[in-house]
């Protein structure tokens, strides 16, 4: 497993080594986005409005799974480069253990507090009963959704980026034909969709539960063993991902109470179509630095500064580039994206209107998140963190709280850009310090 990360990565070699982590993102994302076309299409705009009420508890288990899978996967490709290789795998062991009983803990407190935590996530009367359906049966799969989600890190690590590539596009697939079979031959309604996407999660958790278990080469499970201070370092390496995901909660809440106060469950719906398209687009963002986060990970713990160079070179001209290339196919596709989830007329004028104006902000998202993915591969979680902290919440926050106050609706899909800009340039500030600036703290020099 080691010769697959200790070699030499030529701009080609990184693309190819980070590919199968981006396709897996991006179906990961396709996961709630199938979902909410079956949704939409097939059971209203309203039923449409109630999954994205509810989502903020689901990006709880996301946001904790993605800091042990992240942060964990700094710390445990550092000891592989160090040739610590029994400390890797007994903190794999912890790390996996810890965030199974995390995911049990939230399915009790969420069924006994699901009404209360529907109310206060902002349902409706109209609301309440699709609400409570699909929280009560997306949470009973919050340890499949655990799983999968630190796999999708540890098993990149472990030298099997394809391995978890495939198991992502067959649970994907899994997921799109049940979606069919659970809302249109058997009418589950909404239930039939969570169940979908609980199911489709359960086949790369099972999958990856199993090659930890019976591998013996490189990253396997071993005994049991808490390690404290490796516990505490991968949650503050992975606070700045952590941050992302529980943002995204408070995030998804905020445009929920003001798009209802502004356009009704109408604008619900559209707020839902467009945080869908980030989903996708920000998706193939946060593969490659999944992808790439063993690498960087496994050469600054083997202090090959030569190397680190080449990779954030190449790294961030592959960013820079392909932002421009999707920021355009976005706005160039975005009626057609629109009209993939809806034809209720409300509610497609308002998304079709106000994707061409969200999705400015993938001009600067890639920078923003590859940065954040890279510092915490280099064991930096403050950088990492402040820089999530600010994109994902603060700036976020402000803005839907002023913009919208001036602009109406216009400021509301003008939010995200605008924090995305201010978020970048905080991170070219941050670049200029650790990577390009002479000193101790440069990574590169």
């Amino acid at each position: 497993m080691s010769t697959s990360l200790n070699q030499h990565f030529t701009p080609w070699a990184l693309l190819k080594f980070a590919f199968p982590s981006i396709i897996m993102m991006i179906f990961m994302s396709l996961y709630t986005i199938v979902d909410g076309i079956y949704i939409s299409r097939f059971l209203g705009s309203n039923a449409l409005s109630s999954l994205n009420i509810v989502f903020p508890v689901i990006n709880v288990v996301i946001a904790i799974a993605t800091m042990l899978g992240t942060g964990g996967n700094a710390i445990i490709s550092k000891y592989l480069g160090e040739g610590k290789n029994q400390k890797a795998r007994e903190c794999l062991t912890s790390f996996t253990v810890i965030g199974l009983a995390v995911s049990i803990l939230l399915l009790i407190l969420t069924q006994v507090f699901l009404i209360p935590i529907c109310r206060i996530l902002g349902s409706t009367d109209i609301l309440l009963a699709d609400c409570q359906a699909y929280l009560s049966t997306s949470l009973m799969f919050a340890p499949a959704c655990m799983l999968q989600t630190l796999f999708q890190s540890y098993l990149v690590t472990a030298g099997m980026p394809a391995l978890g590539l495939f198991l992502t596009i067959g649970a994907g697939i899994l997921n799109a034909v049940l979606d069919y079979v659970l809302i249109l031959v058997f009418p589950m309604g909404i239930t039939g969709a969570a169940l979908a996407t609980g199911i489709g999660q359960s086949v790369p958790a099972i999958a990856g539960l199993f090659f930890f278990l019976l591998s013996r080469k490189g990253l396997y499970f071993t005994r049991f063993r808490l390690h404290g201070k490796e516990l505490l370092m991968a949650c503050y390496n992975g606070s700045s991902e952590m941050v992302t995901q529980l943002s995204n909660a408070v995030i998804t809440f905020l445009f929920n109470i003001i798009l209802l106060d502004l356009a009704g469950e109408n604008g619900v719906a559209a707020i839902t179509i467009l945080l869908y398209g980030q989903f996708l687009f920000n998706g193939f963002y946060l593969g490659f630095s999944i992808g790439i986060s063993p690498i960087v990970g496994f050469q600054y713990g083997a202090q090959n500064r030569k190397q680190l160079r080449s990779i954030y070179k190449t790294s961030f001209l592959f960013v820079a580039a392909s932002s421009v290339l999707m920021t355009l196919a976005a706005v160039a596709t975005s009626t057609l994206l629109v009209s993939i989830f809806t034809h209720d007329p409300e509610t497609f004028a308002l998304a079709d209107a106000g994707f061409r104006i969200f999705a400015i902000n993938f001009l600067f998202s890639g920078i923003n998140i590859t940065s954040s993915g890279f510092f915490t591969a280099l064991s930096n979680g403050r950088v990492s963190a402040i820089i999530s902290f600010l994109r994902t919440l603060v700036f976020i926050v402000l803005s839907l709280l002023i913009l919208p106050r001036f602009l109406g609706v216009t400021g509301a899909w003008l939010a995200i850009p605008v924090a995305e800009f201010l978020t970048l340039v905080l991170t070219l500030g941050m670049h200029q310090t650790y990577f390009r600036k002479p000193g101790e703290r440069n990574y590169l020099l």
